[in-house]
């Protein structure tokens, strides 16, 4: 807050293509879901600081590099895609939740593949800097499956890898990959399979040891959830088309999101 204050500036970071979240319109413009709440906060913290205008200034940020960008100060607040673990809670604070889900997997329709035993001996892509593999051993433990991993730069690449037919399968966060699947030249070609590997919560991400920031997004994240606003910013994002080819990414409100907007909550998993 008080960077802010004496910059009149704050830094969002933003993902390149975390569609429906925090992407790049055809501007090169960050948008999404992410976006918006963190400009609603941005407005809150105008309010609080009488500040006739805060700038809002934009670093690209990757799965890989974000926690160290919001630690060295780079990055104020992210406004992406992130998952609270209570493991990067050492490193980084959160808001409430603001979307809960799955971990599954990505494929091309007529693959075969329905499971994760099916992705035996098969070339999987995880994107760099997420925790997908990781999981995806813990899901199979004691099973000893046998595959080739690859790595992914951003989730457009690693998508690339199976459209390509370089890798068979594309382990995420199963919004992230619908994103992906509304936004291929060919949707129908690619299907979301198998077991969820974990239920997993987004927040927004932001620096440790600053209780005056982190009260500031709670109130604002936790009153959006109250009011009524945060579903209605989630129907615009991910319930209706959105730019830049005005795509749907039709991906209902789930069970645990809606938990998440009744009982906001940045505890992590």
């Amino acid at each position: 807050m008080k960077k802010i204050q004496q910059t009149g500036s704050i830094t969002f970071g933003y993902r390149e293509a975390s569609f429906g979240f925090s992407y790049l319109e055809t501007t090169g413009k960050p948008v999404g879901y992410s976006i918006d709440i963190c400009n609603r906060i941005v407005e809150e913290i105008k309010s609080v600081t009488k500040l006739p205008k805060v700038e809002v200034r934009y670093q690209a940020v990757t799965s890989a590099n974000r926690i160290p960008l919001v630690q060295n100060g780079t990055v104020d607040i992210e406004c992406g895609s992130t998952t609270n673990l209570v493991e990067r809670q050492k490193l980084v604070a959160f808001s409430p939740d603001i979307f809960r889900y799955n971990v599954r997997t990505l494929v091309k329709a007529d693959s075969g593949i329905k499971s994760i035993a099916d992705l035996q001996g098969k070339a999987v892509v995880t994107t760099a800097g997420t925790t997908s593999l990781r999981l995806l051993r813990e899901a199979d433990r004691g099973r000893n499956l046998e595959i080739t991993p690859m790595s992914g730069k951003d989730h457009t690449e690693s998508f690339l890898l199976v459209e390509t037919g370089r890798a068979q399968a594309f382990v995420l966060d199963d919004i992230l990959l619908a994103g992906q699947i509304a936004n291929a030249r060919n949707p129908k070609d690619f299907t979301i399979v198998g077991e969820s590997l974990r239920t997993e919560n987004q927040s927004l991400m932001f620096r440790k040891d600053d209780p005056e920031f982190k009260a500031l997004v709670d109130r604002v994240v936790s009153g959006m959830m109250k009011s009524g606003e945060m579903e209605q910013l989630y129907n615009k994002w991910f319930m209706s088309p959105i730019p830049p080819k005005g795509i749907n990414i039709n991906y209902p409100l789930n069970a645990d999101t809606r938990d998440a907007f009744a009982n906001p909550s940045s505890k992590g998993i």
